[in-house]
């Protein structure tokens, strides 16, 4: 498994894990869209030809914010997420940020213990954040 930067003919594939995972998935053009600001990260985790998973974060000074993390079902519990996080964090630095936050759903334990391994902690809660259905998400950062 390779991880690398995401390019615009991989959004397809990263659309179609987007849809199978979320109830308001982002569309192939919201990530050409996402990969054309120079304040963006998104990386993808390939295997072969296959893309597995990806992640995207928004920068903004120097404060990071992850916005998506997916990995395909057929590769889920497979570490792919973990190297993507991992990956992403060590891109962030590069580019001078020094903290990354993310929402993710209070009941997705999988992710807030990928997310705790890489020294994520809960700092507060916003209710009903997640649509579809509605839910409380619990706010995640980082010092890095």
């Amino acid at each position: 498994m390779i991880i690398r930067k995401m390019k615009e003919q991989d959004t397809t594939a990263v659309a179609k894990i987007e849809e199978i995972n979320f109830a308001q998935p982002w569309s192939a053009n919201a990530f050409c869209e996402s990969l054309a600001n120079k304040d963006t990260l998104f990386l993808v985790a390939q295997e072969e030809k296959e893309i597995l998973g990806y992640i995207g974060m928004y920068i903004s000074l120097d404060e990071g914010e992850i916005t998506n993390v997916s990995v395909s079902p057929q590769h889920q519990r497979k570490h792919v997420a973990t190297k993507l996080i991992e990956n992403i964090i060590e891109l962030a630095q590069k580019k001078q940020v020094s903290r990354i936050i993310l929402e993710v759903r209070k009941t997705n334990t999988p992710a807030i213990k990928a997310y705790e391994k890489q020294g994520f902690k809960i700092v507060g809660v916003r209710k009903n954040f997640y649509e579809k259905p509605i839910e409380d998400a619990y706010i995640m950062d980082v010092n890095i």
